[in-house]
């Protein structure tokens, strides 16, 4: 099978990051493009991704923007028909990264933030991977999808039932997935961050009870964007050719503390 550095070497793959305009989604698509993926850039703010492309570029890597609306059905479709069009090929890779959230108590959280949560943390991941599964299969090609869910899946977090509901969907939705796709070479996994300072959640960890949060966490830190990369290209790589359906918990130890 070759060395590890060869088989988690992702040169020639083509990887989709939705979500890059900021935060963890610029982040993943830099960490992919530095490990040899040409990387293409999907979120709705499109100035952000021009940005972010002509500093990879500048680095020598390759990448290309398109605009995508997670909510939105038809914007899905269309930016993986303009892969299509621009590389002649599906994508190797698809992190499932764009995501909302929104603090608030359960019975004082509106219909509006409601819908939007499920439809861009859940609906927009199912429907990602359903375009991009797709694509795979006509092309009779392999893949790997990685589906960004959190820590508050699998515990629940004050303020947070809209977020944690819908990212308990998605570690559930990466299992069922994962099922029906393993028969065409297609591994979607998912990857549980524990707290990093995002744009959804910076003023909260800087806030009081953000730092007494810190304290409960086993490593008494947040962590560190780079921190989710060792997760990242082995997910993405033919270094984990033989898992599917699992979630990788990266939280610093967060979930083992007692309560």
């Amino acid at each position: 099978m070759g060395r590890l550095s060869e088989r988690m070497d992702l040169s020639g793959k083509l990887a989709l990051v939705t979500g890059a305009s900021s935060g963890l989604g610029e982040h993943f698509a830099e960490c992919l493009a530095e490990e040899g993926a040409s990387v293409i850039l999907a979120a709705r703010r499109t100035e952000k991704l021009e940005a972010l492309k002509a500093r990879l570029e500048a680095a020598g890597h390759t990448a290309f923007c398109v605009k995508m609306d997670v909510t939105d059905p038809a914007s899905v479709d269309a930016a993986i028909t303009a892969i299509k069009a621009e590389f002649d090929a599906p994508c190797d890779i698809v992190i499932n990264n764009s995501g909302v959230g929104y603090g608030s108590w359960y019975y004082e959280t509106s219909e509006e933030d409601w819908q939007s949560t499920l439809d861009t943390n859940i609906s927009g991941v199912w429907r990602v991977a359903k375009a991009a599964s797709k694509a795979l299969i006509d092309a009779g090609k392999p893949g790997s999808i990685i589906n960004i869910a959190s820590i508050t899946a699998m515990q629940p977090a004050m303020m947070s039932a809209a977020y944690a509901a819908s990212k308990a969907a998605v570690d559930h939705l990466t299992r069922s997935m994962a099922v029906e796709s393993a028969r065409f070479g297609i591994r979607i996994n998912a990857i549980a961050p524990g707290y990093y300072k995002t744009a959804i959640n910076d003023a909260y960890l800087d806030s009081e009870a953000g730092q007494r949060m810190k304290k409960r966490i086993a490593m008494q830190r947040f962590g560190e964007y780079q921190e989710l990369d060792g997760a990242l290209v082995l997910l993405a790589s033919d270094a984990a050719s033989y898992m599917t359906g699992t979630t990788i918990v990266v939280d610093g130890g967060h979930l083992l503390m007692p309560l």
